[in-house]
């Protein structure tokens, strides 16, 4: 009897040193609130529609099945994403790939510690957009217009490249800066012909411009770009590779899920984000939808392919955007990248 006790002692002193094992491993991803991993999230730019997935996958406990603790704040563009990511203030966030690759082969002191693990866009959503009244149909038509776009705008800076692929000359359009958020009252103003926007625009801009937007999408002339991709910083993807991966996998699962269900996407951001208008959120969505899956790069959401990427970069190269030499492993850790 005493032989029994002690087993019986012993096996319950087992249980609970393998219970708090348990609940001391943050990457377990059972989806315990005792052992969630705290994780800070940024999106793009701003609380828009194009990035509502991320809230969808908080909200339907995608994250939280993986085991995160995800606290989403608003990104402030590439730039801005890429620095707060590289600095340690945030683990993930969506840039767009092209100027990220600007940012790798421009030759200067910005900071490179970063990797994409996934493809949000699997074209780029880059565009011009005007209006109706302002005359203008083909990118040629741009020429003695007037543009705005902030100094360093991913649509601003790869519009040389676009102009000479699409037959423009460069030298007959002007630019003028502009902010972010006011780039929509300029075009309604008429101050100007036409802004640097996103494709996925359109909604807003017919809504503030009351008329109707018309778009010079990039991806009509250059359709190897890819779009925004997910980074995180190198540093994390060589520690913990395997989160890596799982965040991803949640992070995906909410945008395909947005994707099939843009209205309820939309209601979700509203719920999160009070100034968010749920109607132009889903239409967003809906917009976005051909560019999260294309043709030529597989169907599997996020997908990244070096050949693609390779073409990205000589792209680039062709048109003088890039100071240095690049390959497409400086940018994409393709072993944590979902494949086509």
């Amino acid at each position: 009897m005493t032989r029994t006790v002690a087993v019986a002692a012993l096996a319950t002193a087992l249980a609970l040193v393998s219970a708090c094992s348990s609940d001391s491993d943050s990457g377990s991803g059972s989806g315990d609130g005792a052992s969630m991993r705290k994780v800070t999230y940024l999106t793009s730019f701003g609380n828009f529609g194009r990035d509502s997935y991320a809230w969808v996958a908080k909200e339907k406990g995608f994250f939280k099945e993986a085991g995160f603790d995800v606290d989403i704040k608003p990104g402030q563009g590439t730039g801005g994403v890429i620095q707060t990511i590289v600095g340690g203030q945030a683990d993930f966030g969506p840039i767009d790939l092209t100027g990220g690759l600007l940012q790798l082969g421009g030759g200067d002191d910005k900071p490179k510690d970063f990797v994409a693990v996934a493809a949000i866009q699997q074209r780029t959503m880059a565009a011009i957009v005007t209006t109706a009244d302002k005359g203008i149909a083909s990118p040629k038509d741009l020429e003695g217009k007037t543009l705005a776009d902030t100094p360093s705008s991913v649509v601003r800076n790869l519009f040389p490249t676009y102009a000479k692929l699409a037959g423009i000359d460069n030298s007959k359009v002007k630019w003028q800066n502009g902010e972010a958020q006011t780039l929509m009252g300029i075009l309604a103003a008429g101050s100007v012909d036409g802004i640097g926007q996103f494709v996925v625009g359109a909604p807003t801009v017919k809504a503030v411009t009351k008329k109707e937007p018309v778009m010079l999408p990039y991806s009509n002339v250059m359709t190897d770009l890819y779009g925004n991709a997910l980074i995180t910083s190198k540093k994390l993807a060589k520690e913990d590779p395997e989160m890596v991966k799982r965040f991803t996998a949640a992070l995906l699962k909410g945008l395909e899920y947005s994707l099939a269900n843009p209205k309820e996407a939309g209601e979700i951001l509203k719920k999160n984000v009070a100034e968010a208008n749920p109607v132009s959120a889903a239409a967003e969505l809906e917009l976005m939808a051909g560019y999260v899956r294309s043709s030529n790069s597989g169907t599997a959401i996020g997908a990244l392919d070096s050949g693609r990427v390779a073409k990205s970069i000589a792209i680039l190269q062709g048109a003088g955007a890039l100071k240095q030499n690049i390959t497409p492993d400086q940018v994409v850790d393709f072993n944590l990248a979902p494949k086509a």
